[in-house]
């Protein structure tokens, strides 16, 4: 029996799950936390990577935007075919995909054979978010969804505790190519579980729609319902891709940290914020999904500001800085993916996901090519201008608060005339 797919039903059914809900839970977030190691642990082996592979700060930029430019691209074209198809098939194809992007990435010898493995993982990987986020929005009603994205998203501070320091010990001990290894061995397992246990999600097969999958796209793209959530997943990129890239580098040549210690700042910050998402996801469920991302929007500009400016800096002032900002950054997560879940009408649910998931690749890639323009090194590998970064950055999310209060309002619309009928 396939799920419900009433994004606004807001009859209350409990305050448990079943043990089914559970499991698509855990799944799902196990799924991610393979798909955003894979991201994340890039950037803190950039510093081992460079010399490596022979690359410029520039080069690294480009190998980022590559991933970022590949999700773009294969969004925009599967948003048509989206909602055409079992999500489960459509998920275990792209995840698929995204193992053996991952693992070209660890054969990679060169940095055109990197650039290369990276767009393949972008093609594949960059699609499998969406996905997981239009499967949520089919199984879980509007008034718990922030608490299963906060869940969900318990991977990405997952892959700061368990991921990014074991990856590094790997890469100083053995060499840069096992994280990759050891990301496309677990997602092999994940892989293996969606297939045998996940079941069919394809309820919103039932809405049929007479549009072939160009006319869903452009159908889609036009709605101006859609305009400004959109223009909103633009800028809620920006950051990630500007800072994260060049952030290893910046910790171990400006601020003075040692590789080991660089381990354990990933290890401290991931084990300090692994409960902010599933939080913040409670949290806006109960108080307000905007109310927790405008202050989670307004404590990540402060301390961006104060962090991006430093220079040689005691080990524990970095980690305290590091917690708060990765708490305040990751509080933003799940409240504005549950407000964007409940933009889209049931029939359109898969493109808009592909697409909303495409504009902020796209913005993530076109964020990374211009940080690597505006960064530079100085001999022994010192970054500057990361300063400027934190500026724009900043900029960036003062635009997203004002569109993300748009957003609000919209979803807010239709919880009301939901109630009417």
């Amino acid at each position: 029996m396939s799920a419900p797919i009433d994004v606004l039903e807001t009859q209350k059914k409990g305050s448990t799950f079943s043990r089914y809900e559970v499991f698509v839970i855990v799944l799902l977030a196990f799924l991610q936390f393979s798909v955003v190691l894979d991201f994340m642990v890039l950037a803190p082996l950039g510093y081992k990577l460079m010399p490596a592979l022979n690359m410029s700060k520039d080069d690294f930029g480009n190998a980022v935007s590559g991933y970022a430019f590949g999700a773009f691209a294969a969004g925009i074209l599967i948003s048509g075919f989206a909602d055409k198809f079992d999500r489960k098939k459509l998920l275990l194809v792209f995840y698929a995909g995204f193992i053996i992007g991952t693992f070209l990435c660890a054969r990679a010898n060169s940095y055109e054979f990197l650039l290369f493995a990276r767009i393949v993982t972008g093609l594949f990987g960059g699609v499998i978010a969406s996905i997981t986020n239009a499967i949520v929005t089919d199984i879980f009603q509007l008034h718990v969804r922030g608490r299963v994205m906060g869940m969900i998203q318990i991977a990405f501070a997952a892959s700061n505790v368990l991921g990014i320091p074991f990856g590094l010990y790997l890469t100083q001990t053995i060499g840069w190519h096992i994280p990759f290894l050891m990301i496309v061995v677990v997602s092999i397992v994940v892989a293996v579980v969606v297939f045998v246990y996940l079941k069919p999600v394809d309820a919103h097969l039932k809405l049929k729609s007479d549009k072939n999958p160009l006319q869903h796209l452009k159908a889609t793209i036009t709605n101006p319902n859609y305009v400004v959530p959109f223009l909103a997943t633009t800028l809620l990129a920006t950051g990630g891709y500007m800072l994260m890239p060049y952030g290893s580098d910046f910790a171990v040549h400006n601020l003075g940290l040692s590789e080991e210690n660089l381990r354990y700042l990933y290890l401290i910050t991931g084990v300090a914020t692994i409960g902010v998402m599933p939080l913040a996801g409670i949290l806006s469920d109960k108080i307000g999904k905007y109310k927790v991302f405008f202050v989670g929007s307004v404590a990540s500009m402060v301390i961006l500001l104060i962090y991006c400016s430093l220079e040689q800096t005691p080990f524990w002032v970095v980690a305290l800085l590091n917690i708060l900002l990765m708490s305040s950054i990751m509080s933003r997560i799940a409240p504005s993916q549950a407000m964007m879940s409940a933009i889209p009408e049931p029939k359109d649910r898969g493109a808009f996901m592909s697409i909303n998931s495409s504009v902020m690749y796209l913005s993530g890639g076109i964020s990374a090519f211009v940080a690597g323009k505006i960064v530079g090194g100085k001999q022994g590998g010192y970054v500057e201008n990361y300063d400027i970064l934190g500026y724009v950055v900043t900029g960036a999310i003062v635009v997203t608060l004002i569109l993300m209060c748009f957003v609000n309002k919209q979803v807010q619309k239709k919880i009301d005339q939901h109630k009417k009928v």
